[in-house]
């Protein structure tokens, strides 16, 4: 496992963090979650990412049960807070009601003190952002959390949040985005604002929900037991992949794969690591066989050639619109 400063601050954390994502709490059992937990640290992974919202809280649960006992000091633990975990109006959103009461339950479920990066799962359109960074600040000042990141928001909001987080001297070191070799909208705009300002990138689904591992064919069902068959919110997510013509040009990947001595998993996860910016990227598993395979494309190094490649024939079925991002924040609360 090769490690990686989070941005330009003192935080190491391992360049393949694991994350649990639709899996943990819902789409495999615990047991299983487990073992894949446990798969990810015995492969020298040390950086585990979750989400309040995740399965209803259980995705934090089965984090922190599996990672009890564990040497805490050796651990970096994300997690997130704005979509809704209750039914109340104030159960949602960035105001100061909700990331104070949100990082306590967090923090329960994880049976940990403090967090080592606490994210705004979003951009809260409804909330001043004055008030989101002073609540962030004083998590950060309770010792709740020692580092403050952000998801999905553009380069404008993370400009904006990053000048505050420096007035109010905290450290905002990091934007988690979706990122891979089809969707690389983050590149005009929030990268370019990353690099200037020290934030690093933690991208997420950098295998596109699967659809990079080659397993779905053109003309194909989808395999027995994979995501586009998960009844539990898997299949929704990776539905839009789902295109002939992309699947098409996935499978054109598998001799750039085979001549740099990769599966198509381990191609597309070293494909997101090429970017200085990153600084992680996330994995999910839902068999801890999984794990292994991922990791191996950590230290992994594409020559400028076999990446020109894989534009080349990516290019047709990229998606590169900046304005997407701003997509992925609903300007009400849900």
């Amino acid at each position: 496992m090769e490690f990686r400063h989070l941005g330009r601050s003192g935080l190491v954390i391992s360049e393949i963090a694991y994350g649990n994502w639709i899996t943990h709490g819902s789409q495999v059992e615990e047991d299983t979650a487990t073992a894949c937990i446990r798969a990810a640290l015995d492969a020298g992974i040390t950086t585990f990412d979750t989400a309040d919202v995740y399965a209803e809280g259980r995705a934090e649960e089965v984090l922190g049960r599996a990672l009890r006992g564990e040497r805490r000091e050796g651990l970096e633990i994300f997690t997130k807070v704005y979509f809704p975990t209750g039914p109340g109006r104030n159960d949602s959103g960035l105001s100061r009601k909700h990331i104070m009461e949100s990082i306590d339950g967090s923090l329960r479920r994880l049976q940990t003190d403090y967090v080592d990066l606490y994210q705004a799962h979003r951009f809260d359109h409804s909330t001043p952002l004055e008030e989101t960074m002073e609540a962030f600040a004083d998590v950060v000042r309770a010792g709740k959390a020692h580092y403050i990141g952000v998801s999905e928001w553009t380069a404008e909001q993370i400009r904006a949040g990053h000048a505050l987080a420096r007035q109010l001297r905290i450290p905002l070191v990091s934007s988690q985005p979706q990122y891979s070799a089809l969707w690389r909208v983050i590149e005009a705009e929030v990268i370019p604002a990353c690099e200037e300002l020290g934030i690093g990138q933690i991208v997420w689904s950098p295998i596109a929900q699967g659809v990079l591992t080659g397993k779905y064919r053109p003309g194909a069902a989808p395999p027995p037991g994979s995501r586009a068959t998960d009844d539990n919110g898997g299949a929704t997510f990776v539905s839009r992949w789902l295109r002939e013509d992309v699947l098409e040009r996935v499978q054109q990947l598998r001799p750039l794969a085979q001549e740099a001595g990769l599966s198509l998993a381990q191609l597309a996860v070293a494909w997101v690591l090429q970017n200085q910016n990153v600084s992680a990227a996330i994995i999910g598993a839902s068999r801890p066989e999984q794990i292994a395979e991922n990791v191996a494309a950590s230290g992994v190094k594409l020559d400028a050639q076999l990446l020109r490649r894989m534009d080349e024939i990516l290019a047709p079925v990229v998606e590169r619109d900046p304005a997407r991002t701003a997509e992925s924040s609903p300007k009400a609360r849900r």
